[in-house]
């Protein structure tokens, strides 16, 4: 049993859904079995630009050990699990002839799911474009447009019967921010980030009319991240720069998405790609806003970089993670509160951690007070905004397993539950345990 107090939740509704989150080329490892195709991410890690020369082929072997997996979501007692399908798993080449073996591992863990009463929350995208579309000019070809919404036809045939909840993208403006497919880490020009930013939007608001057309009783949404972006000093350079990240990080989807219009300072930029009607193509009614959501980033002004911006120092003193991401309950109270005001949508929180070193003791156990903490924190902000009017249906753990964190590669951890990456032991941490007790006394309150 943990020491650490539950947090606060008696302002969450009474069918807030408590949930954990993890993605595909993060855990699933099998990178070239049964006849999945390469991502962006296999190639990317083929260069050896992750730390530790990481690479995804093996991650946590979620494809075989789903099953031991979803018993510990079993245990923990979520109601829900955002996955997200590998793109070239179902579609080796991105378009054409689908995989079937890819399609049945899929089947095999939503059954799974379901038979152990979670529900799937089915994300399209968590940025593993498949590597032949990327050779074809992945998200800057305007036929990406119509390979995403081909591949939600398929996911929607196959799924849809039994997932009813689908997040069309994770997270668009970090992968087009950071490089237009994210795996590609040159960004290229801000005349390529708005053609991608475009077509990205486009193809969402196609995902959303296919599965609207072919799964009764769709629940959809897109998972966006918001970080509050704030200059590094109190010099007007660093504001300006800070307000222009602002837009191309916070609102550069969510808006033309759900109020049908790119904010004011891109629409110059943006309009030279843009067709009649795109707008009204974009801007297809959702169900609820999917959130991301960390700690604020600090900002100065860089006039050699693309949006002429760069990372700053933070605040001295500010309470820090082990990987040096600032702690601020506040920042996720005022971003839900702003969510709200600006989109009048049901939210969910879709990801929300803290990644740290975490190794086991000289018994075995894993003892992550620092992860309870954090997590109570934020709990209790989330609570504090649903008391305020937000309307905030349900929070999901990033993540039930240590997994591959992108350029960090094993070095970082999030989850849960420990992963024994020699072994692929999962040792449930102390938090694993803490947000147990969380789940089992909302639902006897």
């Amino acid at each position: 049993m943990s020491t650490t107090k539950l947090p606060n939740t008696t302002s969450l509704r009474p069918d807030f859904i408590w949930g954990v989150s993890t993605s595909s080329f993060q855990i699933e490892g099998a990178t070239r079995e049964d006849g999945r195709g390469l991502s962006i991410w296999d190639i990317h890690c083929q260069s050896g630009a992750i730390k530790n020369r990481d690479t995804g082929d093996v991650a946590c072997d979620h494809y075989h050990r789903y099953r031991e997996d979803v018993g510990l979501m079993k245990a923990l007692g979520v109601q829900a699990y955002r996955f997200s399908v590998a793109w070239p798993r179902v579609l080796p080449q991105g378009w054409g002839s689908a995989n079937e073996a890819g399609l049945a591992f899929y089947d095999r863990l939503i059954d799974e799911l379901l038979a152990a009463e979670i529900e799937p929350w089915l994300c399209l995208y968590h940025w593993d474009l498949p590597q032949a579309l990327e050779e074809r000019g992945g998200w800057l070809n305007p036929e990406s447009t119509a390979w995403f919404a081909d591949y939600t036809a398929l996911a929607a045939k196959r799924f849809g019967d039994r997932v009813k909840r689908f997040a069309t993208f994770n997270e668009p403006s970090i992968f087009t921010l950071f490089g237009r497919s994210l795996g590609k880490r040159d960004c290229g020009s801000e005349d390529e980030l708005h053609r991608t930013i475009h077509h990205v939007n486009l193809a969402h608001g196609a995902a959303v009319d296919v599965l609207r057309a072919s799964v009764a009783g769709a629940s959809i949404g897109c998972i966006h991240n918001r970080q509050p972006c704030r200059p590094a000093s109190g010099n007007e350079a660093d504001a300006a720069a800070a307000a222009r990240l602002d837009v191309y990080w916070n609102d550069a989807f969510p808006d033309p998405q759900c109020r049908g219009a790119y904010p004011p300072s891109m629409r110059t930029a943006i309009e030279p790609h843009m067709k009649a009607g795109d707008l009204a193509r974009i801007c297809r009614p959702v169900d609820w806003f999917g959130l991301n959501h960390y700690s604020p980033v600090y900002v100065k002004a860089n006039a050699d970089s693309m949006l002429g911006y760069d990372f700053g120092d933070k605040p001295a003193g500010a309470p820090l993670t082990p990987i040096d991401w600032p702690i601020d309950p506040e920042a996720f109270r005022q971003t839900l509160e702003s969510v709200h005001a600006r989109y009048g949508l049901p939210i969910y929180v879709l990801e929300n951690g803290y990644g740290s070193f975490d190794e086991p003791d000289q018994t075995g156990a894993v003892n992550d007070s620092g992860r309870i903490e954090f997590l109570k924190a934020y709990i209790e902000a989330m609570n504090a905004a649903a008391s305020s009017g937000v309307d905030v249906r349900g929070y999901f753990i990033w993540s039930l397993l240590d997994n591959f964190e992108w350029d960090s590669g094993y070095s970082t951890r999030f989850g849960l539950t420990y992963v024994d990456y020699a072994s692929l032991r999962r040792i449930p941490k102390s938090s694993f345990g803490w947000y147990t007790e969380l789940i089992k006394a909302r639902h006897s309150s």
